[in-house]
């Protein structure tokens, strides 16, 4: 918020940030309108206008504000808040400009690990490591910045470092149920009988969901490689149903976009792919948890290819667009899609091959983006970018299904946290994909998870035969690979392969009969 100090002379301001304060949004930007109508450009209004958006997720327009209230005003807060609405918008080089201003103007920690978290996503996770290392040296860094680095430390490959990271946070607040978190997805099985019993005295006095929900998830993966089914499940229920609750995701969403995505054409035919200049992106296509980080893996291994993770930009340059073409009037992403034009298509596809070239190391022909969301955002994709390609991974449904309700994710996979919400999203997925692969046939390669296990140069081969590469034994060594890799696969990568995720869910049949009713035929595909 502006500083009272600031706004005092205008009863306008005043009246609307307490009209903000109250939730009374829409009245509050009135107000504020009101004020810069009579003090144009004057920055402490342009400011609020900005948090509003903010508030809002206008982000464009959150942006466009503060850097006016910026140009007329030294404030650190307004400072502070464009560089938040920067990495919001994944302007990831923006961001690190603007963080790297703060951290110059002893802004303290905050700075510091936001430009840490920045460089570890841009692929810089060394330097990030290293500012992350000064950042828990400093006696005011808190058990945030602890679990940060261990985060940092664990997709870097370095596993018992990261374990000391999150263990200094379990020492000090036994309730920190995030520290846990990182404890138990380790695949290394690490939480020792001790650890258990102290969860369970947390789990019994914590009061914040965002503590409660992790420790029942952590308990549960420790109850699991115990043995114990029946403990284990009843903790991921438990920290499933109050995510749930919180969250209050609504299927029918899904399905709605999913029915007008597959009642339009498939976007791409008449352009020209062949003219399109530089490094060709490969988009994996897949639900979480379905192995696209092992294909991933595998892939990158080729000398013409690099794998760069999970790219946050196809997303963020469809949703800063789409607010543009919204303040026309409500759209859906089919109807935006729809209305975009050939320079628009050509402008989105350049800003993201932009943003994603912050990322390359090495001047490869392809490269990989596995972003989860890519599959709903297929279709934007084809549009922006006829050039590139398209390799599906399917998991078995149940498998994925389960292992997706059993992972502790954010808000961006809500539909995991209900059994039967995930059947649905699969089935849209499903539909989705079987729908654009008959629609456009050889627009995508197909790979089954299983075959890939037992048969992998047979399936690797297929997939090079789409891209147009030549076969390289590189591929089958991927274990040997010392990439970072940011996805809760960090750890089943970096082993040869093997069967340890198949049928996974079968100790867990009998509580599981909702999701099989609610899959159908699926289940066994």
């Amino acid at each position: 918020m502006a500083d009272d100090a600031d706004i005092r002379g205008f009863p306008r301001l005043m009246e609307a940030e307490e009209l903000f304060r109250e939730g009374r949004k829409d009245q509050a930007s009135l107000k504020v309108i009101e004020h810069l109508r009579q003090h144009r450009d004057e920055p402490r209004g342009l400011a609020l206008l900005g948090e509003m958006a903010m508030e809002n997720g206008a982000l464009v327009q959150a942006e466009q504000f503060l850097r006016r209230a910026a140009r007329q005003s030294a404030s650190m807060e307004v400072k502070r808040n464009l560089a938040a609405v920067l990495l919001q918008q994944d302007r990831l080089d923006a961001a690190l400009e603007a963080y790297t201003y703060l951290e110059r103007e002893d802004e303290g920690l905050a700075a510091s690990a936001a430009r840490a978290i920045i460089l570890d996503r841009l692929g810089h996770s060394d330097e990030a490591i290293a500012i992350y290392e000064r950042v828990v040296a400093d006696p005011r860094a808190d058990a945030k910045h602890w679990i940060a680095y261990g985060h940092s430390l664990r997709f870097a490959g370095r596993t018992a470092d990261a374990i000391a990271a999150y263990r200094h946070v379990t020492d000090a607040d036994p309730e920190r149920g995030e520290a846990w978190w990182g404890l138990a997805d380790i695949k290394s099985q690490v939480l020792t009988d001790d650890d258990v019993q102290r969860m369970e005295e947390a789990l019994g006095i914590a009061v914040d969901a965002l503590n409660i929900v992790p420790l029942h998830m952590a308990l549960a993966r420790a109850w699991h490689d115990r043995g114990d089914h029946e403990r284990a499940f009843g903790h991921y229920r438990e920290g499933n149903r109050i995510r749930a609750e919180v969250i209050r995701y609504d299927p029918a969403e899904l399905s709605r976009e999913v029915d007008e995505f597959v009642r339009m054409p498939v976007p791409g035919d008449g352009q020209d792919a062949s003219s399109a200049a530089g490094p060709i992106p490969i988009f994996l296509i897949s639900l979480p948890r379905s192995g696209s980080t092992l294909l991933e893996q595998i892939l990158g291994r080729h000398p013409d290819v690099q794998a760069l993770g999970e790219l946050p930009y196809v997303r963020a340059v469809m949703r800063a667009s789409l607010e543009v073409h919204m303040q026309r009037g409500a759209l859906t992403v089919p109807q935006y899609i729809g209305r975009l034009t050939v320079n628009e298509k050509r402008a989105l596809g350049a800003e993201y091959l932009r943003r994603a070239a912050m990322h390359r190391r090495v001047d490869t022909p392809y490269f990989i983006d596995k972003m989860p969301s890519n599959w709903s955002d297929i279709l934007f994709i084809r549009a922006i970018l006829p050039q590139a390609r398209f390799v599906e991974i399917r998991r078995n449904a149940m498998d994925c299904a389960f292992s997706n309700y059993t992972h502790h994710f954010s808000s961006a996979h809500a539909a995991s946290f209900d059994l039967v919400n995930q059947a649905q999203a699969t089935i849209d997925y499903t539909r989705l994909m079987d729908h654009v692969a008959s629609a456009a046939p050889g627009m995508i390669c197909q790979v089954r998870y299983e075959k890939l296990l037992d048969h992998p140069e047979r399936e690797l081969r297929r997939v090079l035969d789409y891209l147009g590469l030549e076969w390289s034994d590189d591929l089958l060594s991927f274990h040997e690979s010392d990439r970072t890799v940011r996805t809760p696969s960090a750890e089943q990568v970096r082993r040869p392969l093997n069967r340890s995720g198949v049928d996974r869910w079968k100790p867990y049949a009998q509580w599981l009969r909702p999701l099989r009713d609610a899959l159908g035929p699926l289940a066994d595909a």
